[in-house]
């Protein structure tokens, strides 16, 4: 009789309950049977698992990666870390704008603050000039450069494809970043079908030499616009067609060279301001071979960046790309000497072993996760979240991730579950990849580390993540 009484103590057990409820949607469900998926389940009280299923296989972890990056940045680095971008007058003439691989030089609002609306992309730019103006620049006798040679010049990582060179998700890697490497297009369609198109910037600053080919339609179907920038070139090529009357399109795009671009930028802040320059804007790049030169000079202007926290956070909670390959960029010049993709990623591995991964349970490839040559388990996530949570950053590491329902890119996800806001989580999402991985407030078990991993499915994505929130919102109860 008491064998019988454990037996059924055993199965009615909140950690019994948790194991069907997840086991009816992993392996009972249609979904179940049109995915690849890797969950893993760990108690934080007590370190046990509550749940797992396909927690050794190697997964594409999509935007998960920048767990990986925020979690390595925050423990190298520390959450006061700041960055400072400086212009410096040069002997021999020239005004150098120097990156210092800060990520903030744009309109954003730190911190993080949910539909904040963006200030002016180029506010930095037009702040460093009024500080040279006040300082005495008068006239430049040289050029104005954008200098990057912090890092060194490789601004798409091997595994990007040419498509997200094109898209602002694939913005270029570069240690002088402004408004994030991008422009924005606005498209105004005529008031009648064979009317010329209008075309202006945001900012207003001519970079690219644009070929606008696109037509006004007759009203009643929806736009059509593609845009191609030949390789190796500043040419933008816009063609397709808007119907007459509708809004304009906004098509936001990445700039080819950030250094120049920047260097532009600052070109044009100063000529507005009666600053006369004899020369032209440019960049200094430097190849992975060559040493870093320092800049030296006088200083003109410097801008401090917001501490390294709040940067992180716009990282977790939009999920930017750009700033993650910045920041893992910086982990290695800091502790490896050397400002590229490959020494950050070092740094990465010997996290990892921290954490008590085994080196067969990643292969990163990039900071950001935009890359599909990288590989994780779940567990290796759970191990990365429980070596935080167990961290003196607990608090602070939780606060960056987007809250269900609330913010972030979990503000239209488990928006209508009770306790929905009991998640905070990463998002992640490609073309074969969609994952969620963080904490849940488990009412039954307190703090718990998920990791859910879905690859190679055939159902429409919208349906996968609503069985992920399913699964997320099951470890609630």
């Amino acid at each position: 009789m008491r064998a019988v009484l454990v037996f059924l103590a055993v199965v009615s057990s909140p950690a019994a309950e948790l194991d069907r409820r997840l086991d009816a949607l992993v392996e009972s469900s249609a979904m179940g049977a049109r995915v690849s998926a890797g969950i893993h389940v760990l108690d934080l009280t007590t370190g046990k698992v509550l749940y797992h299923h396909n927690e050794q296989r190697l997964f594409l972890p999509a935007s998960n990666m920048k767990l990986f990056t925020t979690a390595l940045a925050l423990l190298r680095l520390g959450p006061d870390y700041s960055f400072v971008t400086r212009v410096v007058r040069e002997p021999s003439g020239d005004l150098v704008l120097v990156g210092s691989g800060d990520p903030s030089l744009s309109g954003r609002v730190f911190p993080y603050q949910k539909d904040a609306p963006a200030g002016p992309p180029l506010r930095a730019i037009e702040d460093l000039a009024d500080q040279a103006v006040a300082n005495g620049v008068q006239r430049v006798d040289g050029d104005i450069i954008g200098d990057d040679r912090l890092y060194p010049w490789a601004p798409y990582p091997p595994s990007w494809t040419q498509d997200d060179a094109l898209r602002e998700y694939g913005a270029p890697v570069s240690a002088l970043t402004v408004a994030d490497n991008t422009l924005t297009l606005a498209i105004r369609a005529g008031a009648h079908s064979g009317d010329r198109t209008s075309l202006t910037l945001e900012p207003a600053l001519e970079y690219y030499a644009i070929d606008n080919r696109v037509a006004t339609v007759a009203s009643g179907g929806g736009p059509k616009l593609r845009i191609s920038r030949p390789p190796g070139s500043r040419q933008l090529l816009l063609w397709g067609s808007i119907p007459a009357g509708h809004a304009t399109i906004r098509e936001t795009v990445p700039v080819d060279d950030p250094a120049l671009y920047a260097a532009t930028a600052l070109y044009d802040a100063l000529t507005r301001r009666g600053v006369q320059v004899s020369g032209h804007a440019a960049a200094r790049h430097r190849a992975v071979t060559d040493d870093d030169v320092p800049v030296s000079g006088i200083m003109l202007a410097s801008r401090p960046s917001p501490p390294l926290s709040e940067l992180l956070q716009v990282i977790d909670k939009v999920s930017e790309n750009l700033h993650a390959e910045l920041i893992l960029r910086e982990v290695g010049r800091v502790t490896r000497h050397t400002g590229t993709r490959e020494a950050g990623l070092d740094e990465l591995g010997a996290l990892l072993k921290e954490t008590g991964a085994l080196a067969s349970e990643s292969r990163a490839d990039d900071g950001s996760g935009l890359s599909r040559n990288a590989l994780v388990t779940p567990r290796a996530v759970t191990r990365l979240l429980a070596h935080l949570y167990a961290s003196k950053y607990r608090d602070l590491w939780v606060s960056l991730l987007p809250v269900g329902g609330e913010d972030g890119t979990l503000s239209n996800r488990l928006c209508c579950v009770a306790g929905g806001r009991g998640i905070r989580a990463k998002t992640g999402t490609l073309s074969r990849a969609i994952a969620l991985s963080g904490y849940a407030d488990s009412k039954s078990h307190g703090p718990l580390a998920f990791s859910i991993l879905v690859n190679n499915f055939s159902a429409p994505p919208s349906e996968v993540r609503q069985w992920i929130d399913k699964m997320a919102t099951a470890l609630l109860e």
